[in-house]
Protein backbone atom coordinates (compact mmCIF):
# COMPACT_ATOMS: atom_id res chain seq x y z
CA UNK A 1 0.00 0.00 0.00
CA UNK A 2 1.91 3.49 -0.99
CA UNK A 3 2.77 5.52 2.16
CA UNK A 4 0.60 8.98 2.06
CA UNK A 5 2.94 11.94 2.31
CA UNK A 6 1.72 14.80 4.80
CA UNK A 7 3.04 17.52 2.79
CA UNK A 8 1.46 16.48 -0.66
CA UNK A 9 -0.68 19.16 -1.97
CA UNK A 10 -3.76 17.20 -3.58
CA UNK A 11 -4.65 20.04 -5.50
CA UNK A 12 -1.98 20.93 -7.45
CA UNK A 13 -1.01 17.34 -8.25
CA UNK A 14 -4.32 17.16 -9.91
CA UNK A 15 -4.19 20.10 -11.60
CA UNK A 16 -0.67 19.62 -12.63
CA UNK A 17 -2.31 16.11 -14.26
CA UNK A 18 -5.18 17.81 -15.64
CA UNK A 19 -2.31 19.76 -18.03
CA UNK A 20 -0.37 17.10 -18.58
CA UNK A 21 -3.15 15.03 -20.46
CA UNK A 22 -3.60 18.01 -22.39
CA UNK A 23 -7.30 18.66 -20.84
CA UNK A 24 -8.83 21.71 -21.88
CA UNK A 25 -6.57 22.49 -24.68
CA UNK A 26 -7.56 19.55 -26.98
CA UNK A 27 -11.11 19.41 -26.37
CA UNK A 28 -14.42 20.06 -28.71
CA UNK A 29 -15.70 23.41 -26.69
CA UNK A 30 -18.68 22.12 -24.85
CA UNK A 31 -16.73 18.77 -23.24
CA UNK A 32 -13.37 21.25 -22.43
CA UNK A 33 -15.79 23.69 -20.87
CA UNK A 34 -17.27 20.72 -18.75
CA UNK A 35 -13.54 19.32 -17.95
CA UNK A 36 -12.17 22.77 -16.63
CA UNK A 37 -15.37 23.01 -14.63
CA UNK A 38 -15.13 19.69 -13.13
CA UNK A 39 -11.08 21.12 -12.11
CA UNK A 40 -12.27 24.47 -10.89
CA UNK A 41 -14.67 22.62 -8.79
CA UNK A 42 -12.27 20.19 -7.15
CA UNK A 43 -9.96 23.25 -7.28
CA UNK A 44 -12.41 25.01 -4.99
CA UNK A 45 -12.91 22.16 -2.46
CA UNK A 46 -10.68 19.68 -2.48
CA UNK A 47 -11.39 16.63 -1.15
CA UNK A 48 -13.98 16.32 1.87
CA UNK A 49 -12.62 16.31 5.34
CA UNK A 50 -13.93 14.37 8.52
CA UNK A 51 -16.12 18.11 9.10
CA UNK A 52 -18.18 17.62 6.31
CA UNK A 53 -21.31 16.04 7.71
CA UNK A 54 -21.17 13.75 4.51
CA UNK A 55 -17.79 12.30 5.69
CA UNK A 56 -17.80 12.42 9.16
CA UNK A 57 -17.44 8.75 9.33
CA UNK A 58 -15.25 8.12 6.32
CA UNK A 59 -11.96 9.40 6.35
CA UNK A 60 -10.04 9.88 2.96
CA UNK A 61 -6.80 11.03 3.95
CA UNK A 62 -5.09 8.07 2.17
CA UNK A 63 -6.44 9.25 -1.22
CA UNK A 64 -5.58 12.55 -0.45
CA UNK A 65 -2.65 12.17 0.64
CA UNK A 66 -1.05 9.66 -2.09
CA UNK A 67 0.23 11.02 -5.78
CA UNK A 68 -2.16 8.75 -7.59
CA UNK A 69 -1.14 9.07 -11.39
CA UNK A 70 -3.43 8.52 -14.05
CA UNK A 71 -3.79 4.90 -15.20
CA UNK A 72 -2.92 3.97 -18.61
CA UNK A 73 -4.90 1.86 -21.37
CA UNK A 74 -1.81 -0.18 -22.51
CA UNK A 75 -2.18 -2.64 -19.51
CA UNK A 76 -4.04 -4.89 -21.50
CA UNK A 77 -1.27 -6.95 -22.93
CA UNK A 78 -1.00 -10.39 -20.79
CA UNK A 79 -4.84 -10.05 -19.69
CA UNK A 80 -6.65 -12.56 -21.24
CA UNK A 81 -10.40 -13.04 -21.81
CA UNK A 82 -9.98 -16.79 -19.55
CA UNK A 83 -9.11 -14.83 -16.20
CA UNK A 84 -11.56 -12.54 -16.41
CA UNK A 85 -14.73 -14.58 -16.73
CA UNK A 86 -12.85 -16.57 -13.31
CA UNK A 87 -13.90 -12.79 -11.97
CA UNK A 88 -17.16 -12.47 -13.40
CA UNK A 89 -19.03 -15.65 -13.64
CA UNK A 90 -18.09 -17.77 -16.44
CA UNK A 91 -19.60 -17.41 -19.84
CA UNK A 92 -22.64 -15.39 -19.34
CA UNK A 93 -24.70 -14.83 -22.19
CA UNK A 94 -24.53 -10.96 -23.16
CA UNK A 95 -22.74 -8.16 -24.53
CA UNK A 96 -19.60 -8.07 -22.47
CA UNK A 97 -17.45 -4.73 -22.49
CA UNK A 98 -14.11 -4.83 -20.93
CA UNK A 99 -12.13 -1.48 -19.56
CA UNK A 100 -8.98 -1.82 -18.28
CA UNK A 101 -7.34 1.22 -16.21
CA UNK A 102 -10.93 3.13 -17.24
CA UNK A 103 -10.14 2.66 -21.07
CA UNK A 104 -12.57 0.67 -23.47
CA UNK A 105 -10.74 -2.45 -24.57
CA UNK A 106 -12.17 -3.85 -27.82
CA UNK A 107 -9.81 -6.93 -27.88
CA UNK A 108 -11.27 -8.02 -25.03
CA UNK A 109 -14.75 -7.43 -25.19
CA UNK A 110 -17.29 -9.21 -26.47
CA UNK A 111 -20.27 -7.77 -28.49
CA UNK A 112 -23.13 -9.73 -29.14
CA UNK A 113 -25.78 -8.42 -31.68
CA UNK A 114 -28.17 -6.05 -30.54
CA UNK A 115 -31.30 -4.37 -31.60
CA UNK A 116 -31.25 -2.02 -34.35
CA UNK A 117 -30.22 1.59 -32.97
CA UNK A 118 -28.92 0.68 -29.95
CA UNK A 119 -25.85 1.60 -29.09
CA UNK A 120 -23.20 -0.02 -26.34
CA UNK A 121 -19.50 0.60 -26.21
CA UNK A 122 -17.10 3.16 -25.02
CA UNK A 123 -17.62 6.57 -24.19
CA UNK A 124 -14.85 7.57 -26.43
CA UNK A 125 -15.85 5.97 -29.22
CA UNK A 126 -18.92 7.62 -28.61
CA UNK A 127 -17.92 11.18 -28.36
CA UNK A 128 -15.67 10.39 -31.80
CA UNK A 129 -18.64 8.86 -34.06
CA UNK A 130 -21.92 10.53 -31.94
CA UNK A 131 -21.24 13.27 -29.85
CA UNK A 132 -25.08 14.30 -30.51
CA UNK A 133 -25.87 11.60 -28.27
CA UNK A 134 -23.78 11.76 -25.26
CA UNK A 135 -24.12 15.95 -25.05
CA UNK A 136 -27.57 16.69 -24.03
CA UNK A 137 -26.85 13.95 -21.38
CA UNK A 138 -23.27 14.20 -20.19
CA UNK A 139 -22.18 15.83 -16.79
CA UNK A 140 -26.29 17.09 -16.66
CA UNK A 141 -27.24 14.95 -13.86
CA UNK A 142 -23.95 14.33 -11.78
CA UNK A 143 -22.85 18.05 -11.03
CA UNK A 144 -19.55 18.63 -10.22
CA UNK A 145 -19.90 21.10 -7.51
CA UNK A 146 -22.15 18.61 -5.34
CA UNK A 147 -19.41 15.93 -5.10
CA UNK A 148 -15.72 16.61 -5.43
CA UNK A 149 -15.22 13.24 -6.45
CA UNK A 150 -17.27 13.77 -9.10
CA UNK A 151 -15.82 16.99 -9.93
CA UNK A 152 -12.50 15.26 -10.20
CA UNK A 153 -14.04 12.85 -12.55
CA UNK A 154 -15.68 15.10 -14.48
CA UNK A 155 -11.95 16.93 -14.94
CA UNK A 156 -10.87 13.75 -16.25
CA UNK A 157 -13.37 12.49 -18.43
CA UNK A 158 -11.95 11.01 -20.93
CA UNK A 159 -13.77 7.13 -21.38
CA UNK A 160 -15.83 4.91 -19.62
CA UNK A 161 -19.20 2.68 -21.05
CA UNK A 162 -22.09 4.26 -23.29
CA UNK A 163 -25.50 2.62 -23.45
CA UNK A 164 -27.91 3.83 -25.38
CA UNK A 165 -31.53 2.22 -26.05
CA UNK A 166 -33.80 4.24 -28.62
CA UNK A 167 -37.55 4.38 -28.47
CA UNK A 168 -39.13 1.39 -27.02
CA UNK A 169 -36.26 -1.13 -27.54
CA UNK A 170 -36.10 -4.08 -25.61
CA UNK A 171 -32.82 -6.42 -24.14
CA UNK A 172 -33.38 -9.65 -24.15
CA UNK A 173 -29.56 -10.30 -22.57
CA UNK A 174 -27.74 -8.29 -19.94
CA UNK A 175 -25.35 -5.60 -20.70
CA UNK A 176 -21.61 -6.00 -18.57
CA UNK A 177 -19.64 -3.57 -17.94
CA UNK A 178 -16.10 -4.84 -16.68
CA UNK A 179 -13.62 -3.14 -15.09
CA UNK A 180 -10.57 -4.40 -14.22
CA UNK A 181 -7.90 -2.21 -12.59
CA UNK A 182 -3.71 -3.05 -13.95
CA UNK A 183 -1.61 -1.03 -11.57
CA UNK A 184 1.65 -1.39 -12.49
CA UNK A 185 2.63 -1.01 -8.94
CA UNK A 186 3.07 2.57 -8.43
CA UNK A 187 0.05 4.79 -7.32
CA UNK A 188 -2.90 4.80 -10.04
CA UNK A 189 -6.37 6.24 -10.72
CA UNK A 190 -9.06 5.69 -12.88
CA UNK A 191 -11.73 7.72 -13.32
CA UNK A 192 -14.20 5.98 -15.66
CA UNK A 193 -17.26 7.64 -16.25
CA UNK A 194 -20.11 5.58 -17.70
CA UNK A 195 -23.68 7.38 -19.29
CA UNK A 196 -27.02 5.44 -19.73
CA UNK A 197 -29.69 6.60 -21.52
CA UNK A 198 -32.96 4.60 -22.13
CA UNK A 199 -35.53 6.87 -24.51
CA UNK A 200 -39.92 5.82 -23.80
CA UNK A 201 -40.39 2.54 -23.56
CA UNK A 202 -37.34 0.86 -23.11
CA UNK A 203 -35.71 -1.97 -21.54
CA UNK A 204 -32.54 -3.13 -20.27
CA UNK A 205 -30.70 -4.85 -17.57
CA UNK A 206 -26.78 -3.34 -17.20
CA UNK A 207 -24.13 -5.01 -14.89
CA UNK A 208 -20.83 -2.98 -13.61
CA UNK A 209 -18.13 -5.38 -12.23
CA UNK A 210 -15.27 -3.66 -10.72
CA UNK A 211 -12.13 -6.12 -10.49
CA UNK A 212 -8.45 -6.51 -9.96
CA UNK A 213 -5.96 -9.66 -10.76
CA UNK A 214 -3.32 -8.51 -8.62
CA UNK A 215 -3.88 -7.71 -4.93
CA UNK A 216 -2.23 -3.86 -4.95
CA UNK A 217 -3.04 -0.50 -3.80
CA UNK A 218 -4.76 1.73 -6.66
CA UNK A 219 -7.69 4.28 -6.53
CA UNK A 220 -11.28 3.84 -8.68
CA UNK A 221 -13.27 7.19 -8.72
CA UNK A 222 -16.21 6.07 -10.95
CA UNK A 223 -19.45 8.11 -11.79
CA UNK A 224 -22.33 6.67 -13.59
CA UNK A 225 -25.18 9.04 -14.58
CA UNK A 226 -28.38 7.03 -15.55
CA UNK A 227 -31.64 8.75 -17.76
CA UNK A 228 -34.47 6.78 -17.69
CA UNK A 229 -37.26 8.14 -19.99
CA UNK A 230 -41.10 7.61 -19.33
CA UNK A 231 -42.04 4.22 -19.27
CA UNK A 232 -38.72 2.68 -19.09
CA UNK A 233 -37.44 -0.45 -17.27
CA UNK A 234 -34.05 -0.30 -15.94
CA UNK A 235 -32.07 -3.53 -13.65
CA UNK A 236 -29.19 -1.91 -12.64
CA UNK A 237 -26.45 -3.81 -10.64
CA UNK A 238 -23.52 -3.25 -9.56
CA UNK A 239 -20.98 -5.79 -8.19
CA UNK A 240 -17.38 -3.93 -6.41
CA UNK A 241 -14.79 -6.49 -6.08
CA UNK A 242 -11.56 -4.30 -5.94
CA UNK A 243 -8.50 -5.77 -4.47
CA UNK A 244 -8.58 -5.43 -0.81
CA UNK A 245 -5.69 -2.91 -0.38
CA UNK A 246 -7.84 -0.68 -3.24
CA UNK A 247 -9.89 2.13 -2.84
CA UNK A 248 -13.18 2.72 -4.82
CA UNK A 249 -15.15 6.36 -4.94
CA UNK A 250 -18.36 5.38 -6.95
CA UNK A 251 -21.35 7.79 -8.19
CA UNK A 252 -25.00 6.69 -9.54
CA UNK A 253 -26.78 9.63 -10.30
CA UNK A 254 -30.25 8.90 -11.69
CA UNK A 255 -33.12 10.84 -13.39
CA UNK A 256 -36.17 9.04 -13.51
CA UNK A 257 -39.02 9.75 -15.79
CA UNK A 258 -42.99 9.66 -16.20
CA UNK A 259 -43.63 5.86 -15.18
CA UNK A 260 -40.25 4.84 -15.20
CA UNK A 261 -39.65 1.56 -12.88
CA UNK A 262 -35.95 1.27 -11.91
CA UNK A 263 -33.96 -0.88 -9.32
CA UNK A 264 -30.62 -0.76 -8.32
CA UNK A 265 -28.72 -4.00 -6.41
CA UNK A 266 -25.16 -2.86 -5.31
CA UNK A 267 -22.31 -5.52 -4.00
CA UNK A 268 -19.43 -4.60 -2.16
CA UNK A 269 -17.14 -7.51 -0.83
CA UNK A 270 -13.40 -5.54 -2.11
CA UNK A 271 -11.07 -2.66 -1.45
CA UNK A 272 -9.61 -1.10 1.94
CA UNK A 273 -12.04 1.76 1.68
CA UNK A 274 -15.29 1.66 -0.20
CA UNK A 275 -18.07 4.40 -1.01
CA UNK A 276 -20.91 4.44 -2.91
CA UNK A 277 -22.90 7.20 -3.31
CA UNK A 278 -26.22 6.93 -4.95
CA UNK A 279 -28.81 9.89 -6.04
CA UNK A 280 -32.13 9.08 -7.63
CA UNK A 281 -34.35 12.11 -8.31
CA UNK A 282 -38.16 10.80 -9.18
CA UNK A 283 -38.87 13.69 -11.32
CA UNK A 284 -42.29 12.49 -12.65
CA UNK A 285 -45.40 10.92 -11.37
CA UNK A 286 -45.81 7.09 -11.34
CA UNK A 287 -42.04 5.94 -11.05
CA UNK A 288 -41.26 2.78 -8.89
CA UNK A 289 -37.46 3.13 -7.78
CA UNK A 290 -35.92 0.17 -5.92
CA UNK A 291 -32.40 0.32 -3.92
CA UNK A 292 -31.13 -3.09 -2.72
CA UNK A 293 -27.54 -2.85 -1.04
CA UNK A 294 -25.32 -5.31 0.72
CA UNK A 295 -22.21 -5.22 1.63
CA UNK A 296 -19.33 -7.53 3.65
CA UNK A 297 -16.68 -6.30 5.17
CA UNK A 298 -13.88 -7.99 7.43
CA UNK A 299 -10.07 -6.99 8.90
CA UNK A 300 -9.78 -3.51 8.44
CA UNK A 301 -12.38 -2.79 5.86
CA UNK A 302 -14.36 0.54 5.58
CA UNK A 303 -17.74 0.73 3.73
CA UNK A 304 -19.97 3.87 3.27
CA UNK A 305 -22.83 3.60 1.48
CA UNK A 306 -24.76 7.02 1.11
CA UNK A 307 -28.25 6.69 -0.78
CA UNK A 308 -30.62 9.72 -1.34
CA UNK A 309 -33.45 9.56 -3.01
CA UNK A 310 -35.39 12.64 -3.88
CA UNK A 311 -39.05 12.42 -4.52
CA UNK A 312 -39.78 15.41 -6.30
CA UNK A 313 -43.42 14.74 -7.89
CA UNK A 314 -46.51 13.13 -6.83
CA UNK A 315 -47.99 9.61 -6.97
CA UNK A 316 -44.35 7.79 -7.48
CA UNK A 317 -42.93 4.73 -4.53
CA UNK A 318 -39.58 3.81 -3.45
CA UNK A 319 -38.24 1.12 -1.68
CA UNK A 320 -34.82 0.43 -0.18
CA UNK A 321 -33.40 -2.51 1.70
CA UNK A 322 -29.55 -2.28 2.60
CA UNK A 323 -28.03 -4.98 4.93
CA UNK A 324 -24.64 -5.48 6.35
CA UNK A 325 -22.67 -8.48 7.62
CA UNK A 326 -18.93 -7.29 9.47
CA UNK A 327 -16.32 -9.14 11.12
CA UNK A 328 -13.26 -8.22 12.24
CA UNK A 329 -12.36 -4.59 12.81
CA UNK A 330 -14.32 -3.63 9.84
CA UNK A 331 -16.38 -0.55 9.81
CA UNK A 332 -19.66 -0.22 8.24
CA UNK A 333 -21.66 3.35 7.45
CA UNK A 334 -25.44 3.80 6.17
CA UNK A 335 -26.61 6.79 5.47
CA UNK A 336 -29.91 7.53 3.64
CA UNK A 337 -31.93 10.11 2.84
CA UNK A 338 -35.37 10.07 1.50
CA UNK A 339 -36.68 13.96 0.52
CA UNK A 340 -40.67 14.45 0.14
CA UNK A 341 -40.91 17.74 -1.86
CA UNK A 342 -44.03 19.80 -1.21
CA UNK A 343 -46.01 19.05 -4.42
CA UNK A 344 -44.56 15.06 -4.10
CA UNK A 345 -47.87 14.12 -2.75
CA UNK A 346 -49.40 10.15 -2.49
CA UNK A 347 -45.27 9.65 -2.29
CA UNK A 348 -44.94 5.66 -0.39
CA UNK A 349 -41.94 5.23 0.41
CA UNK A 350 -40.24 2.52 3.01
CA UNK A 351 -36.32 2.51 3.66
CA UNK A 352 -34.32 -0.61 6.08
CA UNK A 353 -31.27 -1.14 6.80
CA UNK A 354 -30.03 -3.96 8.88
CA UNK A 355 -26.57 -4.62 10.30
CA UNK A 356 -24.99 -8.34 11.55
CA UNK A 357 -21.90 -7.64 13.96
CA UNK A 358 -19.59 -10.96 13.71
CA UNK A 359 -17.01 -9.42 16.10
CA UNK A 360 -17.03 -7.29 19.10
CA UNK A 361 -14.39 -5.02 17.18
CA UNK A 362 -16.72 -4.56 14.12
CA UNK A 363 -18.42 -1.16 14.03
CA UNK A 364 -21.62 0.53 12.31
CA UNK A 365 -22.72 3.51 11.76
CA UNK A 366 -26.42 3.84 10.31
CA UNK A 367 -28.33 7.21 9.75
CA UNK A 368 -32.02 6.79 7.85
CA UNK A 369 -33.09 10.16 7.09
CA UNK A 370 -36.63 11.36 6.36
CA UNK A 371 -37.29 14.93 4.83
CA UNK A 372 -41.48 15.15 4.32
CA UNK A 373 -42.21 18.50 3.61
CA UNK A 374 -46.13 17.04 1.74
CA UNK A 375 -48.56 16.30 4.10
CA UNK A 376 -50.94 13.16 2.12
CA UNK A 377 -47.64 10.44 2.13
CA UNK A 378 -46.93 6.94 3.48
CA UNK A 379 -43.23 7.09 4.23
CA UNK A 380 -41.13 5.04 7.23
CA UNK A 381 -38.21 3.86 7.77
CA UNK A 382 -35.84 1.83 10.28
CA UNK A 383 -32.39 0.47 11.17
CA UNK A 384 -31.32 -2.23 13.01
CA UNK A 385 -27.61 -3.42 14.39
CA UNK A 386 -27.09 -6.93 16.12
CA UNK A 387 -25.57 -10.09 16.67
CA UNK A 388 -26.58 -13.46 15.33
CA UNK A 389 -30.04 -14.29 16.94
CA UNK A 390 -28.65 -16.80 20.00
CA UNK A 391 -32.17 -18.51 19.87
CA UNK A 392 -32.35 -19.68 16.92
CA UNK A 393 -28.31 -21.05 16.85
CA UNK A 394 -29.68 -22.89 19.91
CA UNK A 395 -32.36 -24.66 17.74
CA UNK A 396 -29.96 -25.45 14.92
CA UNK A 397 -27.49 -27.14 17.20
CA UNK A 398 -30.57 -28.87 19.08
CA UNK A 399 -31.13 -30.41 15.18
CA UNK A 400 -27.39 -31.51 14.77
CA UNK A 401 -25.71 -28.85 13.85
CA UNK A 402 -22.08 -27.85 14.71
CA UNK A 403 -21.77 -23.83 16.49
CA UNK A 404 -19.72 -23.42 13.14
CA UNK A 405 -22.28 -24.77 10.63
CA UNK A 406 -25.35 -23.06 12.32
CA UNK A 407 -23.58 -19.52 12.49
CA UNK A 408 -22.94 -19.89 8.64
CA UNK A 409 -26.54 -20.71 8.03
CA UNK A 410 -27.99 -18.31 9.68
CA UNK A 411 -25.51 -15.45 8.30
CA UNK A 412 -26.19 -16.88 4.92
CA UNK A 413 -29.69 -16.69 4.95
CA UNK A 414 -29.41 -13.01 6.30
CA UNK A 415 -27.52 -12.35 3.59
CA UNK A 416 -29.26 -14.58 0.53
CA UNK A 417 -32.22 -12.57 1.36
CA UNK A 418 -31.15 -9.42 -1.35
CA UNK A 419 -29.01 -11.61 -3.81
CA UNK A 420 -32.76 -13.62 -4.46
CA UNK A 421 -33.56 -9.94 -5.68
CA UNK A 422 -31.14 -9.25 -8.30
CA UNK A 423 -32.98 -9.94 -11.41
CA UNK A 424 -30.48 -11.29 -13.39
CA UNK A 425 -29.84 -14.68 -13.15
CA UNK A 426 -26.03 -15.86 -13.48
CA UNK A 427 -25.16 -12.84 -11.42
CA UNK A 428 -27.41 -13.99 -8.78
CA UNK A 429 -26.28 -17.46 -9.13
CA UNK A 430 -22.47 -16.64 -8.88
CA UNK A 431 -22.57 -14.38 -5.73
CA UNK A 432 -24.48 -17.12 -4.29
CA UNK A 433 -21.91 -19.41 -5.17
CA UNK A 434 -19.37 -17.12 -3.95
CA UNK A 435 -20.90 -16.08 -0.47
CA UNK A 436 -21.05 -19.83 0.03
CA UNK A 437 -17.40 -19.53 0.08
CA UNK A 438 -17.17 -16.88 2.01
CA UNK A 439 -19.39 -16.26 4.66
CA UNK A 440 -18.50 -19.45 6.74
CA UNK A 441 -15.28 -17.95 6.93
CA UNK A 442 -15.98 -15.21 9.16
CA UNK A 443 -18.79 -17.31 11.06
CA UNK A 444 -16.46 -18.91 13.67
CA UNK A 445 -14.23 -15.31 14.16
CA UNK A 446 -11.39 -16.58 13.08
CA UNK A 447 -9.73 -13.55 11.65
CA UNK A 448 -6.10 -13.03 13.20
CA UNK A 449 -5.85 -9.83 15.01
Amino acid sequence: MPKPNPSFDVRQHYAEQFSKAGNGSKDPGWLGTLRQAGLDSFAAKGFPTLDDEDWKYTSVAPIAKTPFETGEASKVEGLTVGQLQQLTFGEMECTHLVFVNGHFAPALSRRRPLPDGVRAGGLAEALGEAPGKVLGHLGRHALPQDNPFVALNTAFIHDGAFVHLPRRKVLQEPIHLIFVAIPNGQPMVSHPRNLIVAEEGSQAAVVESYISLHPQAYFTNAVTEVVAGEGTVLDHCKLQRESEPAYHVATLQAHLGRGARFSSHAVSLGAALARNDLNMVLDAEGVECVLNGLYLAHGDQHVDNHTFIDHAKPHCSSRELYKGVLAGRSHGVFNGKIRVREDAQKTDSKQTNKNLLLSEEALVDTKPQLEIYADDVKCTHGATIGQLDEDALFYLRSRGLEEGDARSLLIHAFATDLLERIPVKPVRTGLECLLMTRLPMRAGHKEKP
